[in-house]
């Protein structure tokens, strides 16, 4: 973060400063994370108020504090009327005396993997910040931007979303210059109410493009009727896997047999063909829009094409790992939309040997939740995987409509799959994949861990 005076602060904010002005070098949201000229920022959500934890000790630690109240202690203080919002002013302010280029990222799933596919390409032409972990909600975003320096020569942010405006209000903060709706889909529908509430939602991205700035548009999962005002005044650059009138198109698409693609990337700047390091065909989409993100900030064909190569994958999110010299685990249990569920059904459906759909719940579809849950079973059904294993309620259907087996804890799912896969082993040569999914909250995060931990 960049040198901030507490004077700046309060002007930026609106707030009243209160003792010395001294310099912040670091924020912090977090009373556990208090590091040398840092200023801490007492947030009030609907469970906590962190006023409760500033007192004498992180007076001591903090070099000042951002308070919707004064409070009795020695410690400088800038007292706003809202610190949430008060620190996305600052977050903002900070990000534009950067003046790096930013692209801004949302959508229903494979945000994250775009991101990532940026940042990859990218860094062969500077250095640059992007949104770490799931650091994209309306606290997350502003966070990252503080972490911006003039050194950073672009910046990839990830928006997400779980209720109508909070994309909105991040990309007023962001002020990308390039923006992209990945795809929409049905997730977070408490939030959104319906398909068409997130259409609105994710397309609020556009909003904060103004002037001469590029909309990324993907014309295979896309807002239609929503988004035509939205768009109507902007630069569109689309992509596309099945329309080859798309600036950014791909052909000859083509899996091996360990589930990595490789394809013809097609773009205004030439063709090149692309291997990829994340296995799975929906990947084929998240490549287009990098390349036609990052094309925007000037970077070669052939630096995306290095960049997509150069790519690992994100921990949890399809992450492959050899537990056994005929045992692979595909790791995607990080969080499940119903397009991303789906996706993960076609892959696994692309291997060869016995095969293991473990899936937990989704999360957030209101009350579709059980018929989506249902949706995805019998699309896994004709697949006829070896084994079907659920965990969560609404996922019980999925495990109904294949033949499989529901289970109530994550030990007991663990341990039948421990002994199963050491018997079918002495019975069989086959390869065994086995492929996890789930909603955070479902926590199919931990089967993974404990198979990596121990597979038999």
């Amino acid at each position: 973060m960049i040198e901030v005076t507490l004077e700046q602060v309060a002007a930026v904010t609106g707030g009243e400063l209160y003792g010395e002005n001294t310099i912040i070098e670091a924020v912090s949201t977090d009373s556990r994370q208090i590091e040398a000229h840092c200023l801490f920022i007492a947030l009030v959500g609907e469970r906590f108020d962190a006023h409760d934890f500033v007192n004498a000790e992180l007076a001591q630690q903090a070099s000042a504090v951002l308070v919707e109240r004064k409070l009795a202690l020695d410690v400088p203080q800038i007292v706003v009327q809202d610190t949430k919002v008060a620190m996305g002013q600052l977050a903002a302010w900070v990000h534009q005396q950067c003046d790096t280029q930013t692209l801004a990222i949302t959508g229903s799933c494979g945000k994250t993997t775009v991101k990532e596919m940026c940042a990859a390409i990218l860094e062969q032409k500077g250095k640059v910040l992007f949104t770490a972990g799931n650091f994209n909600n309306d606290i997350g975003v502003p966070l990252t931007l503080f972490r911006t320096t003039p050194e950073h020569d672009y910046s990839v942010i990830e928006l997400g979303a779980n209720h109508i405006g909070e994309i909105a209000y991040t990309t007023q903060l962001v002020k990308p210059s390039v923006a992209l709706v990945n795809n929409v889909a049905a997730a977070h529908l408490e939030g959104f109410g319906s398909l068409e509430g997130v259409k609105k939602a994710k397309g609020e991205i556009y909003q904060g493009l103004v002037g001469d700035k590029v909309a990324i548009v993907n014309l295979d999962s896309q807002g239609e009727a929503q988004w035509q005002t939205l768009l109507s005044d902007k630069k569109v650059i689309t992509f596309s896997i099945n329309d080859l009138k798309a600036d950014f198109s791909a052909a000859n698409i083509t899996v091996n047999s360990d589930g990595f693609p490789s394809f013809l990337l097609i773009t205004p700047f030439g063709e090149k063909k692309v291997t990829l390091n994340l296995i799975g065909q929906h990947n084929v989409a998240n490549a287009l829009a990098a390349a036609a993100l990052t094309m925007q900030f000037g970077a070669t064909l052939e630096e995306v094409v290095q960049g997509l190569k150069r790519l690992a994958p994100v921990k949890g999110r399809v992450e492959t790992v050899e537990l056994h010299e005929r045992i692979m685990l595909i790791d995607d249990s990080y969080n499940a939309s119903v397009p991303a569920v789906r996706a993960a059904i076609d892959l696994l459906g692309q291997f060869s040997g016995k095969r293991w759909l473990i899936l937990g719940n989704m999360a957030e579809l209101g009350q579709q939740s059980l018929e989506l849950h249902r949706q995805l079973g019998e699309h896994a059904a004709p697949f006829n995987f070896d084994y079907v294993l659920t965990y969560g309620e609404d996922a019980r259907v999925i495990s109904e409509e294949c033949q499989g087996i529901h289970f109530e804890d994550h030990d007991t799912m663990i341990d039948y799959i421990r002994s199963e896969l050491a018997r079918s082993l002495e019975v069989s040569k086959q390869k065994q994949t086995l492929l996890v999914k789930g909603a955070n909250s479902a926590g199919m995060f931990k089967v993974a861990k404990a198979l990596k931990e121990r597979v038999l």
